[in-house]
């Protein structure tokens, strides 16, 4: 048994769990699972399940407060806007 930690999964203890059902959003024509941490309020994981790649991105307001559908949608396409059409991924 090691004391290191090795690459891959975070143990079950360090992954976050999360409050109520997740989202499936569409937008601009891509999908994405959006969950709400429940050890973090106004914190949200974004999965992007249409991209090219196993991308996704993570969102907290620091006042806790949840966010709108609308405001949800808006982070999505700003994170979409960022991203190289060439590539799949974050642009420089």
């Amino acid at each position: 048994m090691h004391d290191e930690p090795e690459p891959g999964l975070a143990p079950p203890e360090h992954s976050p769990t999360y409050q109520g059902e997740p989202l499936l959003i569409t937008v601009d024509g891509e999908d994405f699972r959006v969950r709400r941490r429940a050890d973090a309020p106004g914190t949200y994981d974004f999965d992007w399940l249409t991209g090219p790649h196993p991308y996704g991105f993570g969102l907290g307001r620091s006042d806790g407060h949840e966010l709108s559908r609308p405001e949800l949608e808006r982070h999505i396409r700003d994170f979409l806007a960022q991203i190289d059409p060439a590539t799949g991924y974050l642009g420089d």
